[in-house]
Parts: structure tokens; C-alpha cells; sequence
């Protein structure tokens, strides 16, 4: 009996055992619904597993129920999952963004972070998303520490001026731009939604690149599929509305009125209004040219690849009104972007790329005090916008400048249409295990046309801008540039702690550019619709050939070469050397060395700290090097004829070649000798991750153009080797990421820059260089000056206001007498006499530190995001009002100078000769901000609700750009500048950048 009962036992448990085992069978994919092929399927504790085939399936046989099943993939985070069934098995793995962004982009090749020896930064195309930026430097702004955006004017397709840690010349200060290698100067060409990274390389390793790398280098990549990817479609679009974010308070007509009243009894005239109790409020002309501007844009990309090759193709279509003069302001974008690679052995493969880009923009005047914005805030709020004929209203009284804005929007044809098209293609090939020879080949291919149709019209009695014959003007310019790089690469590791990298190379760099220019005259009928060369007379060519006129041509030669080592991965050495020679500069100096060097020290790696629980990552590096810099005009080392001169031969008038600007063989590189030292951490479990940089440029023999006498005959000033600027600062940031729950995630950034700019050095008579205007007639506000800051504004310092006579008896004054209510200057050179030899440092145009916070959390389906950035320490000078009798002014005129004691910081208005006009620190303002760039909330719909459709992924948002701003300057936008090294920050009225509200979709098939 006992035995037949233990066999029912064995027999129970055998069966019992058995149907323990099953059979799993599953599907492994990324959050797209993309199959990944390659994933290790592993029962942990075991060696039993499985790899996924093509589509992303697998299967293994006799998985015990209650083991778990281990998933894991090179950039994607592991997953572990327990087995309580036979069913088959859906599996999401998430890309491990950490592990993704290891992998960085440098000069002709790639490292890993741990391997980097330089400062460089990385933007990925998630904060590119959620900015959703129409410009790619809107996405660099609070983004990169050492990175300085500012706009040249918020107009749609507006440019902005980049700085990488600073103003290192005063001429071309623009970084290099490379898209998957490819040249480009103008990041307009590239829509956003294409760009899987941007790396900024931002010290001396940038000196791979050679002369155009001096100002840093921006390198882009663009998204593609991969191999043995299936065919996969997404879609993204949005649209909403701009705004502006701000309108300068001006007067309305009924304090307008008490103003110009006092003005002119002040300076002894009758006062023109005698009844102020009709007037009301008046015009608001600010009101009348801001709008709300529609924006929307489509993007669809197509991506994927077979067994040995891998593709993608996107089109965008983007178009933005204006919120000055809505249509009339237009920007529209048309982006169609293609790439392919194939291997055609396993070590010969080819890379390619095509990008056609077409936009076409509608201009109005701005950033002068011929814009519509200047017109806007200087107009009379007494006129209406229409006369009693429904005509536009006349500006009279106001000046020469001022007119009405709505009249000159409606009169303004100035359109601008690019066409570009760029191109590259590569070969590379390995042999002997561990060299790679490759070639590449990039071109960039641009026609810019222009035309400007000017009617006839009558905007007032003597104004600038009134027409007596009605005119045409087209232009063609055509851009063109090829890039041929070759390399050689040798990488291997010995006894596995030895790392060497050796590449060899060579880069041929040519650009050209022509132009046609053409104005005619007497369109019929004073339309647009005839408004062509072909419909005009008396036809004028801006030269006296008609064809295509050669505007520039210059080429570079280069040659260079880089070792990178490291021991045991822990101790890390690269330098590197290249040989640029450039049509710039004369035989004697036409070739320039410019070595650079940078050393790294993993820490962490080091016993004492290896099995450190705190510290994940601690490697400390330095860079010096020397770059070079030839961005100035071609062949100014000798004499060209061509310039333009008139001539009279047999009592006749011809119009003949002239010398053109003054030659001097002696120029030679700019030379920028950079250091950086700096220390990256990462700590608790990777979840902080903090960068630190110092850093020093200075740029010695800087290329500049002084002022020359006119004793020296025609042509324009040579460039001569006549300065040094120095920048230093400190660069600092920090992030925290954490996935706290499968429903939760959460991560907050900061970076700031410190920054210190001076010039050293000016080689001129004078000791300095100017830029810049103000005003009427008077000398330019700007200078380029030893022991200051590049472009710092120059003025009089004030000291209050006089309040009585006896204050002005006691104290110097100038050429115009000064009366109580006047502004008094500080006498500073001690001589009685208020002269231009008492004018002083009124004030730094580029900032002390930058700052940039980003936030972002996951909620279960919602995603939430906000970036906000901050400058601190610059000033703007106020340049916007126009201080004519009658025109409009701000309402700080209602704090003015009206008897002793009332006010000791505005004066009093006049309409007779004061002094108060002149360039001070009276104009001069903060310019430190605090602006909310971009707030986005998303929603994500949930896998079961889209496990029926086609549909991988649906995200719908709502996004805020531009929200808010904190400041204490007056103007429209404390961001904005000209972009100007000698006169940026000054305000002429700057085009504001507008506040955008978005509805957007993602969608994935």
C-alpha cells in the first residue's frame, strides 16, 4: 500500500512539473511599434534564451512558470519580465537616452562622453521637439552653457547672431555649421523636425576644422532610418497664433497734447492746442500694426532600411504671418530633405544626402528709424489713420521721418525667394582590420532673387520717403561652394588597455558668388502687377557689364592630422595639427599652423574610487590650441580695379573702373589661442549629471579695417593685423533625472555662463575703432578700445537735473546753454567746458552671465515641459523716439522736469535748443531679463486604445513660446540686437519677438 501510494505521488508531481514548463513565444518592440531585431531574450539565472528575428519575434521552449525573462539591447534599458502564463508576450523597451547620448559627434568621427578630452555640448532632438522652434537657434538659446543667441529681429525667418563663449573679432564672429558634414552658413535652410542631434564643439578641439572653426562649430545631424528597419511613417504638425509680447507706452492724444503745448511755450512759441477736453484717447498706432499672426506647419518623414542599406526622406511646409503687417510680412518654408546609405561589402559603403529648400519672404522696413515700428511709436495719436476721403492720413509736422505706418505697409513690395540645394556623398572603405580610407564630397548650390517695387507716393511735405517716380528693382545672386574631404583612419586596441586613433587628412574648400542687380523706372500705371524690369524704362545695372558680375571667390587648402590615446580608458590623449592655406592672404603668408592638444583623466575608473557607490563618472580634462580666423574680403593683400570712377573724354561723361580698396601685402591670420579646463561628474546612481568648464580666448592679430584719411585717395581702408580681444568665463551645469515609478518621470537642468570680455589691443591712430549711430549727426556710440569691453557705448555721464540757474553758473556746460529743467553732465576732465573729451563708458552690450532652466515631468500619459532663460548685465541704448516738435513720445514724459524740485532724472520739453539730446547714460538702459522661452503639456494615447489602428503612436500638445519676459528696459525686446560687434544693442526700434500659442499633433504609422 505504501508503495502504490508514493508512485500516485511521483506520477502527481512528474505531471505537476510538467505542466510548469511552457512554451513562450512573444514580440519585442520600441515605444514606435518598430520591431527590433537583435534583442537578447535571456531566463535569468540560466543560460537558456533566444535572439529576435527580423520582425522583432522570438520563441523558447520550456520556460518554467514563475521564472523571469531578462530583455535586453544596446541602447535601450533592460527589462524584466515573470512569466505566470503561456500566453504570447508584448514587450516595449524604452531607449536608455543616457546610454544613446553616449555616442557624440566630433571632428571626423565619433567618442564616446567617457572619451571626450573637450568641451562639448549635445542638444537632442526631444528638446528640439519641445521647443518647436521655426529657427534651429531658438533651440540652442538657455540650452548649451557658453552658447549667447540673440535675435536680429523677430520678423518671420528672422536671423539671430550665435556667439560661442563670447566676441572673439569684430568682424565675423559666426560659428561653423556642419549638417551630417555638410557646409551651410545659413540654418534657415534646415527645418527642425529633421535634426536627431546638434553637438557644439566650443574649444580648441574644434581646430580640427581649421580656419572657419575659430568661433566654434555646430555640428548637426539629421534623423535616418536604420537596417532591417520596416517602413515607418510620422507625421508632426501644428498650428496657433503669434502675438506681441509687449507694446512701449506711449502718450494718447490728450497727454500727448499737454506735452507739445508745454514743449512749445517752453521754447517760446504758441502752443498749437487750445482745446484738449475733445482729443480723448486718440490713435493708438501701436494697436493698429500689431495683429495676430496665424503660423502653421507640416512635416512628414518616411525612414527605414533592408539588410545592407538604410534610407529616409522628410517634406516640411511651414508658413508664419507677421504680427506687424500680418501677410504683408509673410515667411513660408518649403523643405524637402533625402538621404540613402548601402553597403555594398561589409567594409565598402556609401552615404548620401540631398536637401532642396525653398522660401519666400515678405519684407517691411525695421530696426531703423525708417521702420513701421519707428513710425508707429513717433506718429501723432491726434491723426487718424484716414483723412475725411478715405485716404491714409498725412503726417505733417513730424519730421522728415516720420510716416504713417499703415500707409507705408500698404505701399512696401520688397520680396526676397531662395532657392538652395546641397548635396553630399561619401565613400568609405576598411582594410587591413583597422584603417578606413574615406572621401567625401559636399556642395551647396543657392539662387537669391530679389525685387523691391517702389510706387509713386506722397506721404507728407518733405518727408524721406516720398516718391516722384515710381520704380523697379530685381535682383539675382547665385552662391555656390564645394567641400572635398579625404581621410585616413587607423584604430585599434592592443592587450586590451591600449587605445590609438590616427587619422590623416586633406580638405578642399572653394566658394563663389555672382550677381545681377537691375532698377527701371516709369512702371505703367503705377501697379504692381506691371512692376518688372521688362515693363520699365531708363534701366540701371548696378555695373556697366549686364551679365552675371563675379561678387567673390576664395578657396582654402588644407591639410591635417590627429592621435587620440587612451590607458585602460582612464588616461586620455588627443592633439592634433592642421595646415590651412587661403586665397585671403598674400604668398608671404597664404599658409598658417594651428596645432591644439587636450588631455582627460577618468577618476573614477581609479581603484580608490571604482567601487564608489556616490560617484558613477568623474573625469577631469584641459584644451589649449591655436585656431585660425580668415573671414575677411577677398584678395585685399594687392591693388584690384575694382572700384567704379567717372571719367571725361571728348567733353563726354563715362562711367569706368576704378582702384578699389587700399592693398597690404603684409596681412596674415587672425590667431585665437584657446585653453579650457573642466571637470564631468555623474553621481547617484547617473541621476545628476554636472559639467564645469574655465575657460580662455584671446585673439591675437586681429584682422580690423580702420579709418584711413581721405589723403590717401580712393578706395576703401586696407585691412591691416591692428588688435587683441580676450574672453574668459566659467561655464557650469547641472541636471537631475529620475524615473521614480513606471508612471513618473522627472528631470530639471540649469546651466550659466560667466563671462568677461575685453579688448587688449588697438592698432589704429587713434587707439580705437567705432560703430554704431545715434541720433542726428552725432558721432557713433560704439567703440573698440583697449581695456573695455568690445563695441561699449561711449557717452556723457549725467549728474541729475539742473533745477535752478545758480546750479548752472557753478557748473561747466557746452555749446548749447543749458537752461533749468536741462540735463547736466559731469564735467570729467576738470576743464569748465562740457566737450566731447568728457565722454566716458556708458555701458557693456554683451552680458555678464546667461542662464538657462529646463524642467520637464512624465505623467502616466501626460508629459509636461518649460524652458526658461535669463541675461544678466548687458546694456541697450533707447534709440527709438524721434524727438521732433511734434511727434509722440513714451509716457516717462509725464515724470518730467516741470519747476525746481519735481524732478532730478527726466528733464523738461522744449521745443527750443537744449543739450538733452545728446548721447548720455540718460539713453542708456539695463538689459537684463528673465523670459519664459517655451511651456508644452502632452498627451499620449495609450497603446490599447490604438491596438486596433495602424497607428503606433498619437500625441496631441498644447504649447506657449515666448510666454513672458521680466525686465526693466523700456523697449520691445531686451533680446534683440543688430548682432553687430561695434554697434550691436541698440534699439531702433527692434521687431519684437512674438509670443506663439500651438495645438500640435505627432502621429507614427
Amino acid at each position: 500500500m505504501r508503495q502504490i501510494l508514493l508512485k500516485i505521488l511521483t506520477l502527481f508531481f512528474v505531471a505537476y512539473a510538467s505542466a510548469q514548463n511552457v512554451d513562450i513565444s512573444g514580440n519585442v518592440q520600441d515605444i514606435g511599434g518598430i520591431p527590433i531585431p537583435g534583442v537578447n531574450v535571456i531566463v535569468k539565472n540560466t543560460s537558456k534564451g533566444a535572439v529576435t528575428d527580423f520582425d522583432g519575434n522570438f520563441t523558447i521552449a520550456g520556460v518554467e512558470i514563475g521564472s523571469t525573462l531578462t530583455f535586453s539591447y544596446i541602447g535601450y534599458i533592460t527589462k524584466e519580465v515573470v512569466i505566470t502564463n503561456s500566453d504570447n508576450l508584448s514587450i516595449t523597451l524604452e531607449e536608455d537616452i543616457a546610454k544613446l547620448d553616449e555616442v557624440v559627434v566630433i571632428g571626423y568621427g565619433t567618442q564616446t562622453k567617457k572619451e571626450i578630452t573637450g568641451a562639448v555640448s549635445v542638444v537632442s532632438n526631444q528638446t528640439i521637439e519641445a521647443l518647436k522652434p521655426t529657427r534651429i537657434e531658438q533651440a540652442l538659446q538657455g540650452q548649451v552653457a557658453g552658447v549667447n543667441i540673440t535675435s536680429q529681429s523677430g520678423t518671420p525667418g528672422g536671423a539671430s547672431t550665435i556667439n560661442i563663449r563670447g566676441v572673439s573679432t569684430n568682424g565675423d564672429n559666426r560659428p561653423l555649421i556642419l549638417v551630417d558634414g555638410n557646409v551651410i552658413e545659413d540654418l534657415s535652410v534646415l527645418n527642425p523636425n529633421d535634426i536627431e542631434s546638434m553637438n557644439i564643439l566650443k574649444d580648441a578641439t574644434a581646430g580640427i576644422y581649421g580656419v572657419r572653426a575659430a568661433n566654434g562649430v555646430i555640428l548637426i545631424t539629421t534623423k535616418t532610418g536604420r537596417k532591417e528597419m520596416p517602413l515607418t511613417v510620422e507625421y508632426n504638425a501644428y498650428g496657433g497664433f503669434q502675438q506681441t509680447t509687449r507694446k512701449i507706452p506711449v502718450l494718447n492724444a490728450s497727454e500727448y497734447a499737454v506735452i507739445v503745448n508745454e514743449a512749445y511755450a517752453a521754447g517760446g512759441f504758441t502752443p498749437p492746442f487750445s482745446d484738449l477736453s475733445s482729443l480723448g484717447e486718440g490713435t493708438d498706432w501701436q494697436n493698429q500694426v500689431f495683429e495676430s499672426a496665424p503660423i502653421q506647419n507640416h512635416n512628414i518623414l518616411f525612414k527605414g532600411g533592408g539588410k545592407k542599406s538604410y534610407y529616409s526622406y522628410s517634406g516640411s511646409f511651414l508658413t508664419q504671418n507677421g504680427i506687424v503687417g500680418g501677410n504683408n510680412s509673410n515667411f513660408t518654408r518649403f523643405t524637402n530633405n533625402a538621404s540613402y546609405n548601402l553597403d555594398f561589402l561589409d567594409n565598402f559603403k556609401l552615404t548620401s544626402g540631398l536637401t532642396l529648400m525653398r522660401t519666400n519672404k515678405k519684407n517691411l522696413p525695421e530696426n531703423s528709424n525708417s521702420s513701421v515700428l519707428f513710425n508707429a511709436i513717433n506718429m501723432a495719436p491726434t491723426f487718424s489713420v484716414y483723412d475725411e476721403n478715405g485716404d491714409y492720413t498725412l503726417a505733417e509736422g513730424l519730421g522728415g521721418e516720420v510716416i504713417n505706418p499703415l500707409a507705408q505697409i500698404d505701399d512696401t513690395y520688397d520680396r526676397t525667394k531662395v532657392m538652395r540645394l546641397s548635396g553630399n556623398a561619401g565613400l568609405s572603405y576598411n582594410f587591413l582590420d583597422h584603417f578606413t580610407a574615406q572621401s567625401n564630397i559636399q556642395f551647396n548650390y543657392s539662387e537669391v532673387r530679389g525685387k523691391i517695387f517702389n510706387p509713386i507716393a506722397y506721404f507728407g511735405s518733405g518727408k524721406n520717403s516720398n516718391v516722384l517716380r515710381s520704380s523697379v528693382r530685381e535682383t539675382l545672386n547665385y552662391y555656390r561652394d564645394y567641400t572635398f574631404d579625404a581621410t585616413i583612419k587607423y584604430d585599434n586596441k592592443f592587450n586590451d588597455i591600449h587605445k590609438l586613433n590616427v587619422l590623416l587628412g586633406t580638405s578642399v574648400f572653394k566658394t563663389a558668388g555672382e550677381g545681377i542687380g537691375v532698377t527701371g523706372f516709369n512702371i505703367r500705371d503705377n501697379s504692381v502687377l506691371n512692376a518688372s524690369i521688362d515693363e520699365a524704362q531708363d534701366l540701371e545695372y548696378d555695373s556697366r557689364f549686364t551679365g552675371r558680375n563675379a561678387t567673390f571667390d576664395s578657396r582654402l587648402l588644407s591639410y591635417f592630422a590627429r592621435v587620440q590615446y587612451d590607458y585602460k580608458g582612464k588616461y586620455l590623449l588627443s592633439v592634433q595639427i592642421r595646415r590651412d592655406g587661403s586665397t585671403k592672404f598674400g604668398p608671404k603668408n597664404k599658409f598658417g599652423y594651428f596645432p591644439s592638444g587636450s588631455v582627460g583623466w577618468v577618476a573614477s575608473d581609479e581603484n580608490f574610487l571604482k567601487d564608489n557607490n556616490f560617484i558613477n563618472l568623474l573625469k577631469f580634462r584641459a584644451s589649449y590650441g591655436i585656431l585660425g580666423n580668415d573671414r575677411i574680403g577677398d584678395y585685399r593683400y594687392v591693388s584690384l580695379l575694382n572700384g567704379e570712377g567717372t571719367y571725361i573724354f571728348n567733353d563726354l561723361e563715362v562711367i569706368g573702373k576704378a582702384s578699389g580698396g587700399i592693398a597690404n601685402p603684409e596681412i596674415k591670420w587672425e590667431k585665437q589661442k584657446t585653453f579650457d579646463v573642466g571637470v564631468d561628474m555623474r553621481i547617484l546612481d547617473n541621476k545628476v549629471d554636472i559639467t564645469a568648464d574655465y575657460f580662455k580666448k584671446r585673439t591675437d592679430d586681429l584682422l580690423v579695417d580702420p579709418l584711413v584719411s581721405g589723403l590717401l585717395g580712393t578706395g576703401g581702408a586696407p585691412f591691416v593685423n591692428g588688435g587683441t580681444v580676450e574672453n574668459q568665463g566659467v561655464e557650469f551645469a547641472i541636471g537631475y533625472s529620475d524615473n521614480f515609478s513606471d508612471n513618473f518621470k522627472f528631470s530639471v537642468k540649469y546651466n550659466v555662463t560667466y563671462l568677461k570680455n575685453e579688448v587688449v589691443y588697438v592698432n589704429t591712430d587713434t587707439g580705437f575703432l567705432t560703430g554704431g549711430s545715434f541720433g542726428i549727426s552725432q558721432p557713433a556710440p560704439s567703440r573698440m578700445q583697449a581695456g573695455f569691453p568690445m563695441g561699449y557705448f561711449y557717452g556723457y555721464k549725467t549728474d541729475g537735473i539742473f533745477q535752478n540757474q545758480a546750479e548752472i553758473d557753478a557748473s561747466a556746460v557746452g555749446d548749447i546753454a543749458p537752461q533749468p529743467g536741462d540735463i547736466k553732465y559731469v564735467d570729467q576732465d576738470g576743464d569748465g567746458v562740457i566737450t566731447l573729451d568728457d565722454r566716458v563708458n556708458l555701458g557693456n552690450p554683451l552680458p555678464d552671465a546667461t542662464m538657462g532652466l529646463n524642467v520637464s515631468l512624465d505623467y502616466k500619459n501626460f508629459d509636461f515641459a518649460a524652458y526658461a532663460f535669463a541675461s544678466v548685465g548687458n546694456e541697450i541704448v533707447r534709440n527709438y523716439e524721434r524727438g521732433q516738435q511734434l511727434t509722440n513720445r513714451t509716457i516717462s514724459y509725464l515724470g518730467r522736469w516741470t519747476g525746481e524740485g519735481t524732478s532730478n532724472s527726466f528733464p523738461r520739453v522744449s521745443n527750443g535748443a537744449t543739450p538733452n539730446g545728446l548721447f548720455s547714460d540718460f539713453y542708456v538702459e539695463d538689459g537684463s531679463f528673465v523670459r519664459l522661452q517655451n511651456v508644452q503639456l502632452g498627451y499620449s494615447f495609450s497603446d490599447k486604445v490604438l491596438e486596433n489602428s495602424k497607428i503606433s503612436k498619437l500625441r496631441l500638445y498644447v504649447s506657449a513660446n515666448n510666454l513672458f519676459t521680466l525686465t526693466e528696459y523700456k523697449g520691445y525686446d531686451p533680446t534683440a540686437s543688430s548682432g553687430a560687434p561695434l554697434g550691436g544693442g541698440i534699439d531702433q526700434g527692434f521687431y519684437p519677438s512674438a509670443k506663439t500659442f500651438l495645438l500640435g499633433i505627432n502621429l507614427k504609422f
